[in-house]
């Protein structure tokens, strides 16, 4: 799990939207507290096509103590949007994946909108 969330965060940081959704199944999505709920491709293309750049520096990766197949990756993002704006903000998502794949099914992002409201709001293509 550790693996796949890393190689997620990866592909983010990369706009890579083929290398995310390979490591999801079928129908996997990301919940996002300024774009609501998406289907991985469309998320990762919304972030993509709203950023100059992106640098995630990742603090840890914890999986569940509770025997779910779960994991959360606590990390920091430095965002730079199309229009040369900057954003930086802590994140703590959660990864839920498919017991008969191991493959990802969603993600909920978790973070605290009101520091990036003002710079962000308005900004996805």
């Amino acid at each position: 799990m550790q693996q796949a969330v890393r190689k997620y965060l990866s592909a983010l940081e990369a706009g890579d939207v083929e290398k995310a959704a390979s490591l999801f199944v079928p129908g996997g999505w990301v919940r996002s507290p300024f774009l609501g709920q998406l289907p991985v491709r469309d998320f990762v293309s919304k972030v993509a096509g709203s950023s100059r750049g992106a640098k995630l520096t990742v603090h840890d990766v914890l999986v569940s103590a509770e025997g779910h197949l779960r994991a959360v990756a606590y990390y920091l993002y430095d965002w730079t949007l199309k229009d040369g704006s900057n954003v930086s903000f802590e994140c703590a998502d959660v990864f839920n994946f498919d017991g008969s794949t191991g493959r990802i099914e969603s993600i909920v992002l978790v973070y605290d909108t009101q520091p990036v409201r003002g710079v962000v709001a308005n900004k996805y293509p």
